[in-house]
């Protein structure tokens, strides 16, 4: 215990102005508004974030560590630019640790969740109908966290959202090519199947059949 009670005060603002500059600036990248490569001023964070020099400097370490946020000599920090060949590797870890994460799903999910999951299902569906690709693109990642969360494999999760915060250029370029979506949702529905019926090495094998149509999706060039 601190000695100075205001001290303490102190070391407690810090932390939470850290913890505001951290999560504001992981939150922009995941979003897509800062965007691969683009530089991360200090004194911009500061303005934006409400926060001092030393709370972004901080914040921008623990983006470092996380792979999001990278240094470049002489230039400051930038958003890290993820190449195709880095997004396979990261997806094929993730391969690994979603499908075990399903299956730990379909053993332990209850009718709440499985009513849940449906829900989403649908909502999926109707994204695709409306045309709201970037709508689907949001509910395909709610998909994925709910199933993780079902699956209480905490040590997996928090590997697995890391890997993911890398891949966010990623994930709206692939809910852009024709035709993906519409592939994505059956992908979906049998994943959510094979958990409905508490079948896990089904559950295992249609998450990771997923996970490798998302490889092949990578693969593609972009449309022109």
């Amino acid at each position: 215990m601190p000695l100075d009670g205001k001290a303490g005060t102190a070391d407690q603002r810090n932390a939470a102005a850290q913890q505001r500059a951290l999560d504001g600036v992981r939150a922009c990248i995941h979003s897509g508004e800062y965007a691969p490569g683009q530089r991360l001023v200090e004194s911009d964070l500061m303005e934006r974030f409400g926060v001092t020099r030393a709370a972004v400097r901080l914040a921008l370490a623990d983006l470092t560590t996380e792979g999001l946020v990278e240094r470049v000599p002489n230039k400051g920090a930038r958003v890290r630019v993820v190449s195709v060949a880095e997004a396979v590797e990261i997806t094929e870890c993730r391969m690994a640790l979603e499908g075990l994460c399903a299956a730990k799903a379909a053993a332990r999910a209850t009718s709440a969740d499985h009513a849940a999951l449906r829900e989403l299902v649908e909502r999926m569906r109707a994204a695709i109908a409306a045309g709201d690709l970037l709508g689907y693109s949001d509910l395909n990642h709610l998909m994925h966290r709910r199933i993780l969360d079902i699956s209480a494999q905490r040590t997996a999760i928090s590997t697995i959202e890391r890997l993911r915060g890398q891949l966010v250029r990623y994930q709206f370029r692939l809910a852009l090519q024709p035709g993906r979506p519409q592939t994505s949702l059956a992908e979906h529905e049998r994943i959510v199947e094979a958990v409905v019926a508490g079948d896990a090495a089904a559950a295992e094998h249609a998450m990771r059949e997923h996970l490798r149509q998302v490889i092949a999706g990578l693969a593609t060039p972009p449309a022109p």
